[in-house]
Protein backbone atom coordinates (compact mmCIF):
# COMPACT_ATOMS: atom_id res chain seq x y z
CA UNK A 1 0.00 0.00 0.00
CA UNK A 2 1.20 3.46 -0.52
CA UNK A 3 2.23 5.67 2.18
CA UNK A 4 -0.04 8.66 2.66
CA UNK A 5 1.46 12.01 3.41
CA UNK A 6 -0.34 14.36 5.96
CA UNK A 7 0.07 16.97 3.47
CA UNK A 8 -1.47 15.18 0.72
CA UNK A 9 -4.52 14.19 3.03
CA UNK A 10 -4.59 18.19 4.23
CA UNK A 11 -4.04 18.88 0.08
CA UNK A 12 -7.42 16.45 -0.56
CA UNK A 13 -9.34 17.99 2.42
CA UNK A 14 -8.45 21.92 1.29
CA UNK A 15 -10.08 21.03 -2.51
CA UNK A 16 -12.90 18.86 -0.81
CA UNK A 17 -14.17 19.21 2.42
CA UNK A 18 -14.01 15.80 3.65
CA UNK A 19 -13.22 14.71 6.59
CA UNK A 20 -9.44 12.87 7.37
CA UNK A 21 -10.45 9.60 7.63
CA UNK A 22 -12.57 9.77 4.29
CA UNK A 23 -9.36 11.85 2.35
CA UNK A 24 -6.66 9.21 4.07
CA UNK A 25 -8.52 6.23 2.63
CA UNK A 26 -9.48 7.67 -0.66
CA UNK A 27 -5.99 8.32 -0.98
CA UNK A 28 -4.55 5.02 0.02
CA UNK A 29 -7.57 3.32 -2.71
CA UNK A 30 -6.24 5.44 -5.66
CA UNK A 31 -2.78 5.52 -4.68
CA UNK A 32 -1.83 8.67 -3.48
CA UNK A 33 -2.99 10.55 -6.93
CA UNK A 34 -5.07 13.44 -5.43
CA UNK A 35 -7.39 14.11 -8.88
CA UNK A 36 -8.69 10.49 -8.93
CA UNK A 37 -9.05 10.81 -5.17
CA UNK A 38 -10.81 13.64 -5.57
CA UNK A 39 -12.95 11.68 -7.97
CA UNK A 40 -13.75 8.90 -5.57
CA UNK A 41 -14.32 11.33 -2.87
CA UNK A 42 -16.82 12.99 -5.07
CA UNK A 43 -18.37 10.11 -6.70
CA UNK A 44 -19.07 9.05 -2.49
CA UNK A 45 -20.61 12.41 -1.82
CA UNK A 46 -23.28 12.43 -4.30
CA UNK A 47 -23.99 8.83 -3.10
CA UNK A 48 -24.21 10.00 0.31
CA UNK A 49 -26.65 12.99 -1.28
CA UNK A 50 -28.77 10.53 -2.22
CA UNK A 51 -29.90 9.25 1.19
CA UNK A 52 -30.40 12.84 2.49
CA UNK A 53 -32.80 14.06 -0.17
CA UNK A 54 -35.71 12.71 1.92
CA UNK A 55 -35.19 14.64 4.95
CA UNK A 56 -37.02 17.50 5.63
CA UNK A 57 -35.84 21.05 4.56
CA UNK A 58 -37.39 23.54 7.37
CA UNK A 59 -34.70 26.33 7.29
CA UNK A 60 -33.24 28.34 4.41
CA UNK A 61 -33.44 31.79 3.01
CA UNK A 62 -34.26 34.15 0.20
CA UNK A 63 -32.02 35.47 -1.81
CA UNK A 64 -32.22 38.17 -4.70
CA UNK A 65 -30.07 38.96 -7.31
CA UNK A 66 -30.56 41.86 -10.09
CA UNK A 67 -29.11 42.05 -13.43
CA UNK A 68 -28.44 44.70 -16.39
CA UNK A 69 -28.72 48.01 -14.44
CA UNK A 70 -31.92 46.73 -13.23
CA UNK A 71 -33.16 45.32 -16.46
CA UNK A 72 -33.64 41.28 -14.63
CA UNK A 73 -34.72 40.59 -11.07
CA UNK A 74 -34.64 37.43 -9.20
CA UNK A 75 -36.01 35.72 -5.70
CA UNK A 76 -35.12 32.40 -4.86
CA UNK A 77 -35.91 30.28 -1.63
CA UNK A 78 -33.56 27.60 -1.13
CA UNK A 79 -34.63 25.28 2.08
CA UNK A 80 -32.08 23.27 4.12
CA UNK A 81 -32.24 21.64 7.15
CA UNK A 82 -30.55 23.96 10.23
CA UNK A 83 -30.34 27.15 10.45
CA UNK A 84 -26.69 26.90 10.78
CA UNK A 85 -26.21 25.88 7.52
CA UNK A 86 -28.31 28.10 6.35
CA UNK A 87 -26.15 31.03 7.67
CA UNK A 88 -22.86 29.95 6.24
CA UNK A 89 -20.62 31.46 3.21
CA UNK A 90 -20.66 28.19 1.02
CA UNK A 91 -24.75 27.71 1.28
CA UNK A 92 -25.42 31.75 0.58
CA UNK A 93 -23.20 31.20 -2.21
CA UNK A 94 -24.93 28.55 -3.82
CA UNK A 95 -28.14 30.43 -3.15
CA UNK A 96 -26.86 33.07 -4.95
CA UNK A 97 -25.25 31.51 -7.71
CA UNK A 98 -29.05 29.84 -8.25
CA UNK A 99 -30.64 32.95 -8.31
CA UNK A 100 -28.10 34.05 -11.47
CA UNK A 101 -29.02 30.91 -12.73
CA UNK A 102 -32.11 31.89 -13.24
CA UNK A 103 -31.76 35.19 -14.29
CA UNK A 104 -29.37 34.10 -16.89
CA UNK A 105 -31.05 30.77 -18.05
CA UNK A 106 -35.09 31.50 -17.32
CA UNK A 107 -36.17 28.50 -16.43
CA UNK A 108 -40.03 27.84 -15.68
CA UNK A 109 -40.36 25.21 -13.45
CA UNK A 110 -37.76 23.96 -10.39
CA UNK A 111 -37.89 20.37 -11.32
CA UNK A 112 -39.79 17.54 -13.84
CA UNK A 113 -42.39 17.21 -11.08
CA UNK A 114 -43.78 21.17 -11.78
CA UNK A 115 -44.17 20.61 -15.08
CA UNK A 116 -48.34 20.19 -15.82
CA UNK A 117 -49.19 16.64 -17.55
CA UNK A 118 -50.62 18.73 -20.52
CA UNK A 119 -47.82 20.87 -21.54
CA UNK A 120 -45.96 17.63 -21.88
CA UNK A 121 -48.19 16.01 -24.23
CA UNK A 122 -48.61 19.19 -25.71
CA UNK A 123 -44.85 19.26 -26.34
CA UNK A 124 -44.73 15.23 -27.25
CA UNK A 125 -47.09 15.74 -29.89
CA UNK A 126 -45.62 18.73 -31.69
CA UNK A 127 -42.16 16.53 -31.30
CA UNK A 128 -43.82 13.56 -32.76
CA UNK A 129 -45.39 15.29 -35.84
CA UNK A 130 -41.80 16.87 -36.28
CA UNK A 131 -39.97 13.68 -36.25
CA UNK A 132 -42.73 12.25 -38.66
CA UNK A 133 -42.29 15.07 -40.97
CA UNK A 134 -38.79 14.12 -40.95
CA UNK A 135 -39.85 10.45 -42.89
CA UNK A 136 -39.00 8.91 -39.57
CA UNK A 137 -40.94 5.34 -39.20
CA UNK A 138 -43.14 6.01 -36.33
CA UNK A 139 -41.20 3.69 -33.59
CA UNK A 140 -37.88 5.68 -34.42
CA UNK A 141 -39.78 8.60 -34.35
CA UNK A 142 -41.21 7.64 -30.93
CA UNK A 143 -37.38 7.32 -29.94
CA UNK A 144 -36.49 10.69 -30.90
CA UNK A 145 -39.38 12.48 -29.05
CA UNK A 146 -37.99 11.01 -26.01
CA UNK A 147 -34.54 12.12 -26.60
CA UNK A 148 -36.27 15.88 -27.50
CA UNK A 149 -38.03 15.80 -24.38
CA UNK A 150 -35.12 15.57 -22.26
CA UNK A 151 -33.85 18.27 -24.08
CA UNK A 152 -36.97 20.17 -23.65
CA UNK A 153 -36.38 19.48 -19.76
CA UNK A 154 -33.04 20.60 -19.30
CA UNK A 155 -34.41 24.00 -20.94
CA UNK A 156 -37.51 24.75 -18.79
CA UNK A 157 -36.44 22.59 -16.07
CA UNK A 158 -33.98 24.59 -13.41
CA UNK A 159 -32.16 21.67 -12.23
CA UNK A 160 -31.80 20.07 -15.14
CA UNK A 161 -30.38 23.42 -16.84
CA UNK A 162 -26.41 23.56 -17.36
CA UNK A 163 -24.77 25.05 -14.63
CA UNK A 164 -24.30 28.17 -15.67
CA UNK A 165 -20.84 28.80 -14.23
CA UNK A 166 -19.50 25.51 -15.33
CA UNK A 167 -22.44 24.03 -17.95
CA UNK A 168 -20.34 20.50 -18.33
CA UNK A 169 -22.92 20.39 -14.78
CA UNK A 170 -26.19 20.20 -14.26
CA UNK A 171 -27.90 22.50 -12.05
CA UNK A 172 -28.64 19.03 -9.56
CA UNK A 173 -25.38 18.08 -9.72
CA UNK A 174 -24.04 21.54 -8.03
CA UNK A 175 -26.67 21.51 -5.45
CA UNK A 176 -26.30 17.42 -4.89
CA UNK A 177 -21.79 18.41 -4.34
CA UNK A 178 -23.24 21.26 -1.86
CA UNK A 179 -25.30 18.37 -0.04
CA UNK A 180 -22.58 15.64 0.19
CA UNK A 181 -20.41 18.62 1.68
CA UNK A 182 -22.85 20.19 4.05
CA UNK A 183 -24.49 17.23 5.33
CA UNK A 184 -27.90 18.07 4.67
CA UNK A 185 -30.80 17.88 2.53
CA UNK A 186 -30.97 20.88 -0.14
CA UNK A 187 -33.90 21.88 -2.20
CA UNK A 188 -34.95 24.77 -4.16
CA UNK A 189 -38.41 25.53 -3.42
CA UNK A 190 -39.55 28.70 -5.55
CA UNK A 191 -38.70 31.40 -7.50
CA UNK A 192 -39.45 34.15 -9.44
CA UNK A 193 -37.93 36.14 -11.90
CA UNK A 194 -38.77 39.73 -13.19
CA UNK A 195 -37.98 41.08 -16.60
CA UNK A 196 -38.67 44.98 -16.95
CA UNK A 197 -41.56 45.05 -19.73
CA UNK A 198 -42.61 41.96 -19.69
CA UNK A 199 -46.40 41.07 -19.63
CA UNK A 200 -47.63 44.52 -19.89
CA UNK A 201 -49.49 46.23 -22.12
CA UNK A 202 -47.81 49.03 -24.09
Amino acid sequence: MVEISASQVKDLRTATGAGVLDCKKALEECGGDLDKAIEALRTKGLADAQKKAGRSTGEGLIDSYIHLNGKIGVLLEVNCETDFVARTDQFQELAHDLCMQVAAADPTFVDRDEVPEEMLEQERRILLEQAKGEGKPEEIAQKIVEGRIEKFYSQICLVDQAFVKDPDRTVEEVIKEAIATLGENIRVRRFARFAMGEDTDD
